[in-house]
């Protein structure tokens, strides 16, 4: 299973996709600086890309994405003003 969206920010959009694995699902939201992205998000490859990458945990959704906030995030997205605990809400407005 394969699920795409497009989220409305203001006059923008965000992208989301929700791929169904064997056992859990991959579930990435992406901006045009930088993306939001599940568990399955290893940040020190992200860092290494210098990519605004932010996790987040506990997810199977993407409604369940917009209900969540800031896992961990890597440098460049701490750069634009993202930081733990923060509403994924508040951090697509900046990623848009």
């Amino acid at each position: 299973m394969v699920k795409y969206k497009k989220i409305k920010i203001g006059k923008k959009y965000i992208d989301a996709i929700c791929v169904g694995l064997l056992s859990k699902n991959f579930i990435l939201l992406r901006g045009v600086r930088g993306y939001v992205m599940c568990g399955y998000l290893n940040l020190k490859v992200a860092q290494k890309f210098k990519d605004a990458a932010v996790k987040i945990v506990g997810v199977s959704s993407i409604e369940d994405v917009l209900k969540s906030t800031v896992h961990s995030c890597t440098a460049q997205a701490a750069k634009l003003g993202i930081y733990k605990g923060q509403s994924i809400k508040d951090v697509l407005k900046i990623i848009v």
